[in-house]
């Protein structure tokens, strides 16, 4: 006697133009709102259920609200010229508790002066609204107000706006997952809101997002459960971990107060320096990923920093190891290839391939009298992003006086990078028995000839009959034999 409401299969649901027989539910809608579409008769629309935010978590720091109450319940914005609303100085900002239960929280600006918390206009004394906005408000447009920080007239200037923010908005937001469901929701009704009212030039603040993983470590907790100090934890030559004598357990979870698992970064840049300390962040996985920290696996990345160092700079003169000719031969190559895949990872966000690479050719300048200046300059920017101190000033021992920041990224040549040979893997049955290595251009014939010569292949087709080969274009041959 009613109309069907729920998801399923459609049945008699057809009506000469368009059926939706046999159609589940979620394919259904997408199949009648294209036909409306096609009759122009309506269209598909995406619905936020954006509802009101709630600024419970009261703090003193939190921007004050510019709002008077007044008599007999008026309300009133603060006035333009007394804009913006400061904090005022507070001893004690808790909240008061309460003993009455029914009674309405205090904030901690009710502690404040009464000279602050009342405020007289033409004669009618006015209260201020004494909750705050705990860093929220302010997070939906701080990226704007950076634009223009000193215009005391807008929030910002038509010009400062149109130069950074057009054509298309902020390039990229690196951010934490919470971020998505809360602050950009937020920040992006807000922009659009701005937009409509003709204050910003965009429809969009925000091009791409990325949510960087955490930073993880091992969290112990005893019987009860409760979570214990990292540091205080003893590893026995068992195998197991003990807290004052007693076995504990371990999980890795990420780091933080609440874990009692957090690693003081000031001991790490006490003991290592800064440099170390973001290229080991940097260096332990892809950006997107949560990553375990590991304090001994931190001395892999020191030990690249001192010899870069030592490759440059002589440990017992102090002298500069640099020599003014090009390089040559195949460390040009590499240095070239470095450049390319080192610029692609670091557009991309890979920072850790981008580590990995320099290691690599910093690496192939052990053992060299003197470094050719174009590949000491450039690994030297290359690195500069992700290790600035120590980059400026093996810079400043190379002769330069500018700083690496305003130094344009190192270029490569495109023609170093077409490889004269390749490697190809050879399999026998799916299975890798040996690679060769071949003109780039070889012929599918010379690579199939070469490959069934291979000793490998020979061992695990004696006494067989080679039935195919199959060459998949530059990287592998696989004989199939029986």
């Amino acid at each position: 006697n009613e109309a069907f409401s729920g998801t399923g299969e459609g049945v008699h649901s057809d009506n000469g133009e368009i059926s939706l027989n046999g159609l589940e539910t979620p394919e259904a809608k997408k199949k009648i709102t294209a036909w409306l579409e096609a009759k122009s008769l309506g269209s598909s629309e995406t619905q936020y259920k954006l509802r009101d935010w709630l600024f419970s978590r009261q703090r003193y720091w939190g921007e004050p609200f510019p709002v008077l109450h007044g008599p007999n319940g008026v309300i009133r914005a603060v006035d333009d010229e007394d804009l913006p609303v400061t904090l005022p100085p507070l001893d004690d900002f808790r909240p008061r508790p309460s003993d009455d239960p029914e009674a309405p929280p205090q904030t901690a600006l009710s502690k404040a002066p009464e000279e602050w918390k009342q405020v007289t206009i033409d004669g009618v004394t006015y209260e201020r609204e004494l909750n705050t906005m705990p860093q929220w408000a302010g997070s939906c447009w701080y990226y704007l107000r950076y634009i223009d920080p000193k215009n005391s007239s807008r929030m910002v200037s038509k010009e400062a706006e149109e130069y950074w923010m057009a054509p298309t908005g902020i390039d990229l937001y690196v951010g934490g997952v919470e971020h998505a469901v809360l602050h950009l929701l937020y920040a992006r009704f807000w922009h659009k809101v701005l937009f409509d009212l003709g204050e910003v030039s965009t429809r969009e603040p925000f091009q791409r997002l990325v949510n960087q993983g955490y930073i993880q470590a091992y969290a112990y907790q005893d019987e009860r459960g409760v979570y214990l100090d990292a540091n205080k934890i003893e590893e026995e030559p068992n195998g197991k971990f003990t807290y004052e004598g007693k076995v504990v357990s371990r999980s890795l979870g990420k780091m933080g107060k609440s874990l009692k698992n957090s690693v003081s970064p000031d001991e790490i840049i006490e003991h290592y320096g800064c440099d170390t300390l973001r290229l080991y962040e940097m260096y332990l996985g892809p950006i997107e990923q949560s990553k375990p920290w590991s304090t001994k696996a931190i001395v892999g990345v020191h030990r690249f920093l001192q010899r870069l160092w030592r490759n440059l700079v002589d440990e017992d003169t102090n002298a500069l190891l640099v020599d003014d000719a090009p390089s040559t031969g195949e460390l040009k190559v590499q240095l070239h290839k470095t450049i390319a895949a080192v610029t692609d990872d670091m557009q991309d966000m890979r920072f850790n391939t981008a580590i990995a690479r320099l290691i690599e050719l910093n690496n192939a300048l052990v053992g060299l009298e003197r470094v050719p200046r174009d590949v000491a300059e450039a690994i030297c920017l290359m690195t500069s992003p992700m290790a600035p101190h120590i980059a400026e000033e093996l810079w400043r021992r190379m002769g330069h006086q500018e700083s690496l920041a305003y130094v344009t990224w190192p270029a490569f040549d495109p023609g170093l990078l077409v490889e004269d040979e390749i490697d190809i893997v050879v399999q026998v049955m799916g299975k890798k028995r040996g690679s060769i290595r071949v003109p780039a251009d070889a012929a599918k014939d010379a690579i199939e000839a070469l490959a069934l010569e291979d000793a490998g292949v020979q061992r695990h087709t004696e006494g067989k009959t080679v039935r195919k080969v199959i060459y998949v274009p530059g990287k592998l041959i696989n004989i199939v034999a029986n």
